[in-house]
């Protein structure tokens, strides 16, 4: 079962996100760690996803005047490919809803497997640049 909470330890979710994406910023030469990730949260909605009570990941959204923005969805490598980004995909479509925004964008690098799950749930590609895919789903 899969389950989302509000993030107890944020130095924890950016353990995640540094570890996921670790490639990608040595590809593209982006020196973070885990400190800068943790501080960056700090003013994001964070929430932990839960897979049978075990934390395996991290959901990140942001809100402006308009609309909402999922800033990181992270789950451990060994917990991907079970429906866990599915489930959070739903949690941040439902939290979009709930603060009253009908659309949820998000960024990704082109060469991250995540762009077919986005594609899979409906994100339409709104603009890119040479790294990344910048995509849209309006939440009904």
């Amino acid at each position: 079962m899969v389950t989302c909470r509000p993030a107890k330890d944020l130095a924890r979710a950016a353990s995640f996100t540094l570890t996921n994406m670790r490639p990608y910023y040595e590809q593209y030469s982006v020196d973070w760690d885990e400190a800068q990730i943790e501080n960056m949260t700090k003013e994001l909605a964070n929430f932990d996803i839960l897979f049978e009570g075990q934390l395996v990941g991290v959901i990140r959204l942001s809100f402006d005047n308009e609309e909402c923005y999922l800033r990181d969805l992270q789950v451990v490598q060994s917990y991907q490919n079970r429906g866990i980004g599915s489930f959070a995909l739903a949690e941040a479509e439902r939290l979009t809803k709930e603060h009253g925004f009908s659309t949820l964008k998000l960024r990704v690098f082109k060469n991250s497997p995540a762009v077919h799950l986005y594609k899979r749930k409906g994100f339409g590609i709104i603009n890119e640049d040479e790294r990344l895919y910048y995509m849209s789903l309006t939440v009904s």
